[in-house]
């Protein structure tokens, strides 16, 4: 059956054959009978998607039933009383065997069980058995709350850590999307700092960057910009604060965090100068460079993340740096920050086919000193820095 005109670099369904097998046999081994996710949107909201190839959007609830044994259930916006059979015609829907709508809103909160009421009927079969739940990071408490109630003899259990340890490994394919998305940011930075100069907003680049990657595959993503005079450095931040107008002599800071055609996510971050690049920040951009391949040489298969974070730290304090206190590496996938998160917080080390990205980030000595790039893993550590953009910052104007 061939798939719809309308969808936008749509994985291969033998890729999505490929994740249910994994995570079917996964479900096998630990006695669970089916899966439980909900997600609102496509920046955090990947386990819908990975399952599917169809995002969450907007803030409108996507709950996915999927069971050891059959086929998915979705429940998704829509009119009420919306049953279809994906399965008879499988264009955009494959491995759904119930497609159910509501039009509920997080914004009504009287609504805040119709999605569970329908999600309770591809549940139905399961009413004794266990049922996983995958992401409750995401999920309402009004879905939890309405299942439990609703399955008082069914056993739940926490499946987010089974299929995570899926989902980060990249395959074949999906390592492909993941450099189309890495090149397409290229050249929406390209793009950008072409296109800034004194008296436009910082709003306005990062326009430019967004629509350069939408009319190249993007679905959706954010562009945190920021300008700032020399000597008076400054964190980026989102359109809400995108309001200063650029002035000659600024530093502008641009990060291109989107996904590319089929909505795997990378990240590129780079400054821009508008006018002469100063020598010392020229320097201390060899600085950010050596603290990037210090972390780096730390990412090879079987390196604790904790171990990288300590080290990483320990790096920056003994060469007079700030120290990271937030997280400068970590996982990308179908979510935007996926795990591992290199960070004292998490249980997990690194493995062969993760897409990783690294960006220190730090003001000192007057600027804002960063680079952002992804890497995926091999055997021995990371391959070859997947984006081209020059590893400097530009002089502009």
């Amino acid at each position: 059956m061939a798939l719809s005109e309308r969808l936008n670099t749509p994985i291969s369904t033998a890729e999505l054959e490929r994740r249910w097998r994994a995570v079917r046999a996964a479900m096998a081994a630990a006695k669970i009978d089916a899966l439980l996710m909900q997600n609102n949107n496509d920046h955090m909201g990947g386990y819908v998607r990975w399952f599917t190839d169809m995002p969450a959007v907007n803030g409108y609830p996507q709950t996915v039933v999927f069971p050891r044994d059959d086929e998915m259930t979705v429940v998704c916006q829509g009119p009420f009383g919306g049953d279809a059979r994906p399965a008879d015609d499988p264009q955009v829907w494959r491995g759904v065997k119930r497609l159910l709508n509501t039009p509920s809103y997080a914004s009504a909160h009287y609504t805040k069980e119709y999605d569970a009421e329908l999600a309770a009927k591809g549940l139905a079969p399961f009413a004794k058995g266990t049922i996983g739940y995958v992401g409750t990071y995401q999920m309402s408490f009004a879905l939890l709350d309405f299942m439990k109630r609703t399955f008082p003899q069914a056993t739940f259990v926490d499946a987010s850590e089974m299929v995570d340890r899926i989902k980060v490994i990249k395959s074949p394919e999906e390592m492909e999307l993941v450099k189309r998305c890495a090149a397409m940011q290229d050249g929406a930075m390209q793009a950008a700092f072409a296109a800034a100069k004194p008296g436009m907003r910082d709003i306005e680049v990062a326009s430019i960057a967004q629509a350069y990657s939408v009319s190249h595959g993007s679905e959706n993503g954010i562009y945190l910009c920021a300008s700032m005079p020399l000597g008076k450095p400054s964190p980026f931040g989102p359109r809400h604060v995108q309001n200063r107008v650029i002035q000659e002599g600024d530093q502008i800071a641009l990060l291109v965090e989107d996904s590319g055609p089929g909505g795997m996510y990378t990240e590129l971050g780079r400054s821009c100068v508008v006018g002469k690049v100063p020598q010392a920040m020229k320097d201390e951009l060899q600085f950010v460079i050596a603290a990037r391949k210090f972390t780096l040489d730390l990412l090879k298969p079987g390196t604790p993340c904790k171990d990288i974070w300590d080290a990483y730290n320990d790096f920056m304090r003994q060469n007079g740096r700030p120290q990271e206190a937030r997280l400068y590496c970590h996982g990308q996938g179908y979510d935007l920050v996926e795990r591992p998160l290199i960070r004292n917080d998490e249980p997990w080390s690194v493995a062969k086919d993760m897409n990783i990205v690294v960006h220190p980030t730090y003001l000192h000595a007057g600027y804002l000193n960063w680079l952002c790039d992804n890497y995926l893993i091999g055997g021995n550590g990371p391959g070859d820095r997947l984006h081209t953009f020059p590893e400097e910052v530009v002089e502009i104007g």
